[in-house]
């Protein structure tokens, strides 16, 4: 599936991914740095992936939604490159994720964040309800 605006395009072809700009990009983030390339590249091929590409073609941006396209969906690893910044691209990213028709009434809608809790309360997060009902295994 795909969205274009402004010159850009989100993409769910897994084709059109750059690997290693991804993975790249990712193992920089604060949430990244500590996964092996491997993990990360495994976490994506088990995911369902949008690129935000330019024109060209070159990938500027991503995210990706871990779900099971029935109850359970969880966004994750969202960013544009800091040069694209303040276009609203990151917005429109999430946009795209969150409002993608195979994900459609998701009971559990879920992500973490250190800093963006601004944009996402934008598309209907908050924090959880019932913190006390939700467990960790790290």
């Amino acid at each position: 599936m795909d969205w274009q605006r402004d010159g850009f395009t989100v993409s769910t072809d897994p084709d059109r991914l750059d690997l290693t700009f991804t993975v790249g990009y990712l193992a920089q983030t604060y949430w990244g740095r500590d996964t092996a390339e491997e993990k990360i590249r495994l976490s994506i091929k088990n995911a369902l992936n949008f690129g935000l590409y330019q024109d060209d073609g070159q990938q500027v941006g991503f995210t990706r939604v871990v779900t099971d396209y029935a109850r359970f969906a969880w966004l994750s690893d969202v960013f544009v490159i800091d040069d694209l910044r303040g276009r609203a691209l990151g917005k429109w990213l999430v946009d795209c994720a969150v409002n993608h028709p195979d994900l459609a009434g998701m009971s559990r809608f879920l992500l973490a964040t250190a800093d963006a809790h601004g944009l996402y309360r934008q598309f209907g997060f908050e924090a959880l309800p019932k913190p006390e009902n939700f467990m960790l295994k790290a």
